[in-house]
């Protein structure tokens, strides 16, 4: 037995960590069988930073920037928060294939299986991000931030995503088919990304949904990148907490999500049957 297998004999901690580690090389080693998904999760943001950058750019206006660096922290947490789906869609069509039937025969964590499932969707979002900013620094978009804010807000960004895997997953586990958790997501994702300060300042907006906007989690999101990235400008932020302590809400939304949808993710993985 190699040192490794002996100290997940007898390690739980170790042996968590072994399974979660054998769950994810799976996901990723099914990615590289399947580049169609990496492709369209590549595509769709580049699509979406040259239509509004380029088709729509012109016709809006933000006071006191440039609409390309106001935009590009929008897509960034759109595409990061899309991207999360991920884990839902693939939860839901193990369970319809009987993958996850077969993973609960086997000796290992339950928690495993969840933990490979949303750490393969961070590794995508992490490539989008990075695709993302190559096709922003082609249109125009650059960080007036130090290298530090920099990381500090692509890790703040990858951090939310992750978290919010973990809400999509216990979406794609509560499904009845992998045909529903694109509609059942979308309900949730148009609202949040755009009905937000991603793409317009929320002062634009009619009260009811400048109100929705101002107190969004992903507009504290979208905030927190403008502020890291440098791209805030001189455009006043509306007075609501959240939208003037923006990195402290967002770690305040990870943290919740975390604590709230991990626990909830793993009873309901091990309550579920075949179906």
């Amino acid at each position: 037995m190699s040192a490794a297998g002996s100290l997940a004999a007898w390690n739980p901690l170790a042996l968590w960590y072994s399974d979660g580690w054998t769950v994810t090389k799976r996901n990723l080693i099914k990615i590289k069988r399947s580049p169609d998904v990496l492709v369209f999760a590549v595509i769709q943001p580049i699509m979406f930073v040259l239509l509004f950058s380029q088709v729509y750019g012109g016709a809006i206006s933000v006071q006191g920037t440039d609409y390309v660096q106001f935009l590009m922290a929008g897509i960034f947490a759109q595409t990061v928060v899309f991207g999360s789906t991920f884990s839902g869609s693939a939860m839901a069509q193990d369970l319809k294939e009987g993958i996850i039937d077969r993973f609960r025969s086997l000796p290992m964590s339950s928690s495993a299986v969840l933990i490979g499932r949303t750490n393969g969707d961070l590794l995508l979002n992490t490539i989008s991000m990075v695709i993302m900013m190559a096709t922003g620094l082609f249109v125009g978009w650059r960080v007036n931030s130090s290298p530090a804010e920099f990381f500090a807000g692509v890790g703040l960004l990858l951090l939310f995503s992750y978290s919010f895997s973990w809400v999509m997953a216990l979406l794609g586990m509560s499904v009845k088919s992998p045909e529903v958790i694109n509609n059942a997501s979308f309900l949730i994702l148009f609202p949040l990304t755009f009905v937000s300060v991603a793409f317009v300042p929320s002062d634009t907006l009619p009260d009811p949904l400048r109100i929705f906007a101002e107190w969004n989690p992903v507009s504290a999101l979208v905030q927190a990148a403008r502020e890291l990235f440098g791209n805030e400008g001189t455009a006043p932020v509306p007075d609501i907490w959240t939208l003037q302590n923006p990195i402290t809400t967002v770690l305040i939304g990870v943290t919740v999500m975390l604590v709230v949808f991990v626990p909830l993710c793993i009873r309901k993985f091990a309550s579920i049957s075949s179906r």
